[in-house]
C-alpha cells in the first residue's frame, strides 16, 4: 500500500475543494486532493455549467422557432430542427475543457491529485481506493469538501424513467412528455429548457407556490413565462408513485388521485449534504442537524479538520464554497481570516432570471429595520425594450434613517450579470446616494439599478 504525507488534504474537488487546493498550493503548502470521479464536482460536471449550456441551447432553439413565424422584428426563417445528441456533445466538450483546466491548475500549483474514493480513518488519515490499488494519505490538516447529492422521494427511486438533474443533462432525445417534481430553481430551470425544446412539461409542487425561497413579486414574471410556454404547474399536489402502466400518480389538492402521463419523471425536490460513504462516523464531529457544524473560520469540532461547501449546509452555492475554500487555505497558511460576507448572491436561471443579494423587504422588516424601497421596471428601460426584454424590474431595499442599502433584487432577462454589482454595493456599505450618483452607461439594463436608487430617494427620472 502506497503512503503519502502532506500538510493539507482536500477531500473532494468540487468548486470549494479545488479552489482550496489551488490556493493552498499558491501559498506553498504541500497539498493533496482526492476525487472519486472528475475534478469540478457536481457543479462543473452535472450541475451549474452543463445546465446553463442546455438552457442556452434551448433559448437559441426557441429563438429560431420564434423567427419561423410572424414576429415584430420582421425576421423570417424556416422551421428549426434540434439534434439533442449533438447538443449534449457540445455541452460535454465545455465540461471537458473546464475539468481539464482544473487539473492543469492543480498541477501548475504543485497540488498532487489522487483519483479514487477516499474514506477517512481518523482526523489525520484517509484511505483511497484507486484503480492502481489502495493509497493511504496522512495529513496535518484536513479540508472536507464532499458536496451534496440529489434527494430521492420514497417510492420514486432514481432509475429508468425516474431521473435526477444528472440524467436530465444527458438525455439522447427530448421527451415528449416530461413531469417535473419540485417547483424550485433546479426543476424550473430544466423544465423551462425542455419546454423550449418541445417537451410538454408538467410541474408538480407540494407547496402553494413555485420558488418558495423568493417573494411573490419576484416569481410573478416567472409564473407568467411558464404559462406562456405552455407549462402546466400543479400546486398543492403531491407525488405518490409510479403508475402501473407508466406515468406518475399524484394526489390533487382535493385529495383525489390522478395519473400524469410521462416519458420521463424528473425529481428535483432538493439536495442534501453528502455525509455518507467517506467515513464521517470515524470522525468526532459536531453536527448541525444533518450537516457538519463549522464556526466562522470553517473549523469543525476537531482540531485541524475544516469543512466547506454543501456539506456544511445552506446556502448550497458554488461561489460560497469557493470563498470558504480560499479562506481556509489562507488560515492554514497562518493568515487571520474569518467568513464575514455581507452578501452571498443567489441566481435562478429561469426565464426570466432572478437575482437576490442581501435582505428582501420582508426579511428586513423581520430583522427590525424601518425601510424604504425603490422599484424600477424594465418596461421603462430603453435597452430592455430593444431586446424584447421588458418583463421584470430592479428593486433596492434601504434603511429609512440613513439610506444604507440592505438588499437588492432583480427579475428579468440577463439580470444574472448584475449580481456582482449588487453584491459589491452591499459589501462596500453603499448608500442609496452612492448608487444614484454613479454614472451608469446608456443604454444598458444596469440603468435600472440607478433608477431604483433614485426612486427610493423620491426622484426617479424615467418613471
Amino acid at each position: 500500500m502506497e503512503t503519502l504525507t502532506c500538510n493539507v488534504l482536500v477531500l473532494g474537488s468540487g468548486p470549494g475543494g479545488y479552489v482550496a487546493a489551488i490556493r493552498a498550493g499558491q501559498l506553498g503548502l504541500d497539498t493533496v486532493i482526492v476525487e472519486g470521479e472528475a475534478h469540478g464536482g457536481t457543479c462543473l460536471n452535472v450541475g451549474c455549467i452543463p445546465s446553463k449550456a442546455l438552457i442556452h441551447a434551448a433559448d437559441e432553439f426557441e429563438k429560431a422557432t420564434h423567427f419561423s413565424g410572424d414576429n415584430p422584428l420582421g425576421i423570417s426563417a424556416g422551421a428549426p430542427k434540434l439534434d439533442l445528441s449533438k447538443t449534449i456533445k457540445w455541452k460535454d466538450a465545455i465540461v471537458g475543457r473546464l475539468t481539464g483546466g482544473i487539473g492543469g491548475l492543480l498541477k501548475k500549483n504543485k497540488v498532487r491529485s489522487v483519483m479514487g474514493w477516499g474514506r477517512m480513518v481518523d482526523g489525520k488519515t484517509c484511505e483511497v481506493t484507486t484503480k492502481n490499488g489502495p493509497v493511504t494519505i496522512k495529513a496535518k490538516n484536513i479540508i472536507l469538501a464532499t458536496g451534496s447529492v440529489p434527494v430521492e422521494i420514497p417510492g420514486l427511486s432514481f432509475g429508468g424513467d425516474v431521473i435526477s438533474s444528472t440524467e436530465a443533462l444527458s438525455l439522447d432525445s427530448v421527451p415528449k412528455q416530461l413531469v417535473v417534481i419540485g417547483g424550485g430553481y433546479i426543476g424550473l430551470e430544466l423544465g423551462t429548457a425542455y419546454a423550449k425544446m418541445g417537451s410538454r412539461v408538467t410541474v408538480v409542487e407540494a407547496m402553494d407556490r413555485i420558488l418558495p425561497q423568493y417573494d411573490k413579486d419576484l416569481t410573478k414574471p416567472v409564473s407568467a413565462s411558464l404559462k406562456a410556454l405552455g407549462i402546466e404547474v400543479m400546486l398543492n399536489t403531491k407525488a405518490k408513485g409510479l403508475a402501473d402502466k407508466g406515468g406518475l400518480v399524484v394526489e390533487t389538492p382535493g385529495g383525489e388521485e390522478a395519473t400524469l402521463p410521462a416519458d420521463k419523471i424528473l425529481v428535483t425536490v432538493g439536495r442534501r449534504a453528502k455525509t455518507d460513504g467517506w467515513g464521517l462516523k470515524e470522525l468526532d464531529l459536531s453536527m448541525n442537524g444533518n450537516v457538519i457544524w463549522i464556526n466562522d473560520q470553517c473549523k469543525t469540532s476537531m482540531t485541524g479538520v475544516y469543512a466547506i461547501g454543501d456539506v456544511t449546509g445552506e446556502p448550497m452555492l458554488a461561489h460560497r464554497a469557493m470563498a470558504q475554500g480560499e479562506m481556509v487555505a489562507e488560515i492554514i497558511a497562518g493568515e487571520n481570516r474569518t467568513f464575514d460576507k455581507v452578501s452571498i448572491p443567489a441566481v435562478c436561471f429561469t426565464d426570466p432570471e432572478i437575482v437576490t443579494a442581501g435582505l428582501s423587504p420582508d426579511e428586513a422588516k423581520e430583522q427590525g429595520f424601518d425601510t424604504k424601497v425603490g422599484v424600477f421596471p424594465f418596461a421603462a428601460n430603453g435597452r430592455a425594450m430593444t431586446m424584447e426584454a421588458e418583463m421584470g424590474f430592479v428593486r433596492i431595499v434601504a434603511r429609512k434613517d440613513n439610506d444604507l442599502v440592505l438588499g437588492i433584487q432583480a427579475v428579468g432577462k440577463g439580470v444574472a450579470e448584475l449580481s456582482a454589482t449588487f453584491s459589491l454595493s452591499l459589501e462596500m456599505g453603499a448608500c442609496l446616494q452612492d448608487i444614484a450618483g454613479t454614472i451608469h452607461a446608456h443604454p444598458t439594463q444596469s440603468e435600472g439599478f440607478q433608477e431604483a436608487a433614485l426612486k427610493a430617494l423620491g426622484h426617479a427620472l424615467h418613471i
